[in-house]
C-alpha cells in the first residue's frame, strides 16, 4: 500500500464520502475540488457509469458515477449529491482531472498508517485492486479507494481521449437528467 507523500502533513488525510450506507475515502492530495452536481454532457458509446463531461471554468472534465461503477443500484440525486474532482493518472506520465459523483461528502479524516489494513482477499474471482486499504476509524471501517485503479487504465485513457475530443469540438450543449432538479433543490436550501 502506498500513499502520496509531499511532506506537508497531508499524506495521512483522506476525504470521506458516502455512497448509500457505505463510507469511502480518497487521499486528500488527489482531491482538487468539490462541486455541486451540474449539467453533464453525455458521451456516446460509453459505459453506463460514465456520465459524460462537464465544462468547469473552461476545462473539460470527464465524469463518472461511482455508485454505478461499483455496481450499486441507481438513486435519485439529492441536494447532498456532489462531484469530487480528483487527479488521476492514465498509467503513464500524464495526469488529468476526473469528476466522481457521490451521494454525499462527509469530512477530511486523519488516518495514520497503522490504522490502515490491506484490502481483504476474496479469492481469485473478485477484483479488489481499486482498494488502497481499509481505514479503521473509531468504531467503523472506511473503504479507502486507489482512485487511479477505480477505472482501468483502458477506461481512463478512453475518457481522457473523449474529453480531449469534446474539448476540441466546440461548445458543450449540456443535457443533464435530473441534474437541474438537484441544482434547484440545492439553491433553494
Amino acid at each position: 500500500m502506498s500513499t502520496t507523500t509531499t511532506g506537508d502533513g497531508n499524506e495521512n488525510k483522506f476525504l470521506s464520502f458516502r455512497i448509500g450506507r457505505e463510507e469511502f475515502g480518497v487521499e486528500i492530495l488527489r482531491v482538487r475540488e468539490i462541486i455541486g452536481v451540474i449539467d453533464v454532457t453525455p458521451l456516446p458509446q460509453t459505459p453506463d457509469y460514465v456520465k459524460g463531461v462537464i465544462n468547469l471554468r473552461g476545462k473539460i472534465i470527464p465524469v463518472i458515477e461511482l455508485r454505478a461503477k461499483l455496481g450499486l443500484p441507481p438513486m435519485e440525486y439529492t441536494e447532498e449529491t456532489c462531484i469530487i474532482v480528483v487527479e488521476v493518472s492514465d498509467g503513464g506520465d500524464e495526469c488529468f482531472h476526473m469528476g466522481v459523483i457521490v451521494d454525499s461528502v462527509s469530512e477530511v479524516m486523519d488516518i495514520p498508517p497503522d490504522s490502515i489494513e490491506p484490502a481483504p482477499r476474496f479469492g481469485g474471482n473478485l477484483n479488489t485492486s481499486y482498494i488502497l486499504g481499509m481505514g479503521k476509524v473509531k468504531e467503523h471501517v472506511l473503504v479507502l479507494l486507489e482512485i487511479d485503479r477505480v477505472m482501468t487504465h483502458k477506461d481512463i485513457g478512453a475518457m481522457a481521449e473523449a474529453a480531449r475530443a469534446e474539448s476540441a469540438g466546440g461548445p458543450l450543449q449540456p443535457v443533464g437528467q435530473g441534474v437541474a432538479q438537484a441544482q434547484g433543490a440545492a439553491s433553494a436550501a
